[in-house]
């Protein structure tokens, strides 16, 4: 069936170090894509989303590009923080 796929879990980060979080998905179509942020001792916050084939997200740095030719949304920073330290969820509306 449609699913989303995420291959890393918590993150751990040090300053100046490049984060690249990989998120597949198998869904017929172009469904809605989401990453998640949870920081510790909070709750899941929205970080991007992307509707269509080829849109580009970014915010804080943060970079995501919807590819629906190898259905992939992955996230990338490039200079993280210590505070980038979190949980990444990727998700699909629509999968």
């Amino acid at each position: 069936g449609d699913s989303v796929t995420q291959m890393e879990g918590p993150v751990t980060l040090s300053k100046g170090e490049s984060l690249t979080i990989n998120c597949t998905y198998s869904a017929t179509g172009y469904p809605t894509l989401f990453w998640y942020v949870q920081y510790p001792g909070e709750g899941p916050q929205l970080l991007l989303k992307a509707l269509r084939d080829k849109e580009k997200g970014s915010h804080k740095g943060f970079e995501a590009t919807y590819d629906g030719k190898s259905k992939t949304f992955h996230l990338v920073k490039s200079l993280v923080q210590a505070s980038d330290s979190a949980v990444y969820y990727c998700a699909g509306l629509g999968c």
